[in-house]
This record gives C-alpha cells, sequence and structure tokens, in this order.
C-alpha cells in the first residue's frame, strides 16, 4: 500500500491530506483506436482508486473513505471528477494519461 500526495488548485489553503493508495495501475495510459482527439485527459491515481474501491470493488464511498483516509466527500469529489474525466475521454476520443505515483519519501513540500 502507498501513499499518494495530492497537489493544491491555487495559492492558499491548506495542503490536501495523502491519500492511501490500495493497488498501483500496471499501465500509466490507455489509447484509443483510432484517435479522435491527440490531447491527453489526465487522472489522478486518487481519483482512479476511489474509482475502482466503489465501481469496482463495489464498496460505499463511506468505506472507500475510510480505506484511503480521506472523508466521504472527498471521494465522492474524486469519483466525480474520475467519472466526468472518463466519460470525455470515451466520447471524444482521446487518451486517458494515469498521474505517476509519487511517495512519500520522494515528496518534499
Amino acid at each position: 500500500m502507498g501513499w499518494k500526495h495530492r497537489r493544491r488548485h491555487g495559492r492558499r489553503g491548506r495542503f490536501p491530506k495523502p491519500v492511501s493508495i490500495g493497488k498501483v495501475p500496471t499501465t500509466d495510459r490507455f489509447t484509443p483506436t483510432p484517435q479522435g482527439n491527440p490531447e491527453p485527459i489526465h487522472i489522478e491515481l486518487a481519483e482512479l482508486e476511489a474509482l475502482r474501491l466503489v465501481d469496482l470493488e463495489g464498496l460505499s464511498q463511506e468505506d472507500a473513505g475510510e480505506r484511503m483516509g480521506v472523508s466521504r466527500g472527498t471521494v465522492w469529489r474524486l469519483i466525480q471528477s474520475a467519472r466526468k474525466k472518463t466519460a470525455q475521454a470515451l466520447t471524444e476520443g482521446r487518451p486517458i494519461r494515469i498521474a505517476p505515483f509519487v511517495s512519500e519519501r520522494n515528496h518534499s513540500p
């Protein structure tokens, strides 16, 4: 199990809590054939993990939040973002890039 540090968006506010990642994917991209738009859609590892826990493993958002070490609301936001990005990539024929894993040891705020 690893940790993924997320980056805050903007200059103010606290840094997001690290998210516990249960399974790191074996690939970092998916490319459709034929490709509609070559510009990839980037999905964060935390978004992918929330999507995997809720949609693939069938956990509730609350249980997924406990596994990931974040609140249910955070899981909901991650799932909404991941679903939107996935639907956009599928309908527009765009590749999906998965953000690289950042371990706790390699992170410097």
